[in-house]
């Protein structure tokens, strides 16, 4: 079992900038992929970004060169950047942890609102 929790969701302007941060808890060794996805009102949840345990990295188009995600595996934490900030960038956004096994993992998820 892994537990995710993340944090740093708000209120921010238009250009502004938050950190979301996801720390992972349980058999964190099974981890394989951890990824922050993000879901609008009506609208599908969409990958953000994600870090494989190599390190390896892949964004979605709509947020290369604003978003970064990195980890910190002394704190087995996973951070997203997120800079220039637009409303677009409204939803609520849930990190997922992907395992060696068939399971997946899904934090509670934090609102980050972009107000124009």
């Amino acid at each position: 079992q892994v537990h995710l929790v993340e944090s740093g969701g708000g209120l921010v302007q238009a250009g502004g900038s938050l950190r979301l941060s996801c720390a992972a808890s349980g058999s964190i060794f099974s981890i394989s992929a951890t990824g922050w996805y993000r879901q609008a009102p009506g609208k599908q949840r969409e990958l953000v970004a994600a870090i494989t345990s190599g390190g390896g990295t892949n964004y979605a188009d709509s947020v290369k060169g604003r978003f970064t995600i990195s980890r910190d595996s002394a704190k087995n934490t996973v951070y997203l950047q997120m800079n220039s900030l637009k409303p677009e960038d409204t939803a609520v956004y849930y990190c997922n942890a992907e395992t060696w096994g068939p399971e997946g993992y899904w934090g509670q998820g934090t609102q980050v609102t972009v107000s124009s």
